[in-house]
C-alpha cells in the first residue's frame, strides 16, 4: 500500500448546507405533528469532513457552492470558525444554500431523508480548473458525489496531472455511480455495503458472514487503492491489494448518525495522511464513527485524536 508522502493541505470538495434533523419521542403519527426533538447546523458531506479533518489539527481547505443567503454567509462564518479555510468557497448570486432534511426514528435510525443540493452544480470544471494552484500544494484531495459527473472527472484529472491522491465518498446509493468510472484513479474509498453495490453492479455479491472483507475486495478488484466499507454492528473492513481485514463497532448510544461516516472518513484521511498503519487509521475512523453518533451535530465538537484514542482505550 502507498501512502502518500507529499506535504501540504488537504483539498475537500463538495457538498455543504443546513442539516435539519428530527427525532421524535415517541411513536411518528402520520397526518399530524409529533413532539420531538428538533435541530439545524452546518452540514454537507465535504464540509463535515473538513471540519472533522481540521479538529485532528490538518490544514484544510474547502470547495464548495453556497447561496448568496443568510444561511450561506453563515454556514461560512461557522466552518471558517473551526480552522477551515473558506476563502475558495463559491458564492453563488440567485441561488439557495444546500440543505438536507432527515427524520429519525426513536432509536436514531434514519426513516426518510431528502436533500437539496442544486447549488452544487454551480462547481463546474471551468472553476475547478480555475483553482487548479490548490491541487500543485496539496497532499490529498477528498471528495463527494454530490458534484456533477463533469466536474468530478476535472478534479481527478487535476489531481493525476499533479501526482495528487484522491479520496471518495459515493455520499448515497443513488449518487454513487457517479463514481463507477474513477474507481481505477481512486487512492480511498470509504462507503456502506449499500454504496457498494452501486459502485460495482453485475459483480456478486459475497456470502453474508464474508461481507466484511469481500465488499472492499471487490472495490480494490476494479482499481482502488485502499477500500473502507462500513456495516454498521458487523464493524468496518478494509481491503488493498496486498491486505484485508475488520474492525469491530464500538458500541455506543446512538443519539443522530448524521455525519457518523464523514467521521470515519475524516480519521481514516487523517491517519494514513500521518504515516499511521491502515489497521489502525481505520480504527481510528471507527472511533470517530463512535464519537460522532453519540453527538448532537453533524460533526462531534469535541473530537480530537486525544479523545479518538480515549475511547479507543
Amino acid at each position: 500500500m502507498a501512502t502518500p508522502a507529499r506535504q501540504g493541505h488537504v483539498l475537500v470538495i463538495g457538498a455543504s448546507g443546513l442539516d435539519i434533523i428530527g427525532r421524535p419521542l415517541g411513536p411518528v403519527q402520520v397526518g399530524t405533528s409529533t413532539p420531538g426533538y428538533l435541530r439545524a447546523a452546518p452540514g454537507g458531506v465535504a464540509r463535515n469532513i473538513a471540519e472533522n479533518l481540521a479538529h485532528l489539527g490538518m490544514d484544510v481547505v474547502l470547495i464548495t457552492a453556497v447561496g448568496e443567503d443568510r444561511q450561506g454567509r453563515q454556514l461560512l462564518e461557522e466552518t471558517a470558525e473551526t480552522g477551515v479555510n473558506v476563502e475558495h468557497v463559491l458564492i453563488v448570486p440567485e441561488q439557495h444554500t444546500g440543505a438536507y432534511l432527515a427524520v429519525l426514528d426513536s432509536q436514531g435510525r434514519i426513516q426518510l431523508a431528502l436533500d437539496d443540493m442544486r447549488v452544487m452544480d454551480m462547481l463546474t470544471p471551468e472553476y475547478i480548473r480555475e483553482c487548479r494552484n490548490l491541487f500543485e500544494e496539496a497532499a490529498a484531495v477528498v471528495l463527494d458525489a454530490n458534484l456533477p459527473v463533469k466536474t468530478l472527472g476535472a478534479i481527478v484529472s487535476l489531481a493525476r496531472r499533479n501526482g495528487v491522491p484522491v479520496a471518495a465518498d459515493p455520499t448515497s446509493v443513488s449518487l454513487a455511480p457517479r463514481l463507477a468510472p474513477l474507481l481505477k484513479n481512486l487512492w480511498l474509498v470509504v462507503c456502506n455495503e449499500a454504496e457498494v453495490e452501486a459502485l460495482c453492479p453485475g459483480t456478486p455479491p459475497p456470502p453474508q458472514g464474508e461481507r466484511s472483507t469481500d465488499c472492499p475486495r471487490r472495490l480494490v478488484s476494479l482499481g482502488v487503492e485502499i477500500a473502507i466499507v462500513s456495516h454498521a454492528e458487523f464493524g468496518v473492513g478494509y481491503a488493498t491489494v496486498d491486505v484485508s481485514g475488520r474492525v469491530p463497532e464500538i458500541k455506543t448510544e446512538i443519539i443522530d448518525p448524521t455525519g457518523a461516516g464523514d467521521a470515519l472518513t475524516a480519521a481514516v484521511i487523517f491517519g494514513l495522511l500521518n504515516d499511521i498503519p491502515l489497521d489502525e487509521a481505520v480504527r481510528l475512523g471507527v472511533s470517530a464513527a463512535a464519537l460522532t453518533l453519540r453527538s448532537r451535530g453533524s460533526v462531534a465538537p469535541d473530537l480530537s485524536l486525544e479523545s479518538l484514542y480515549e475511547q479507543l482505550r
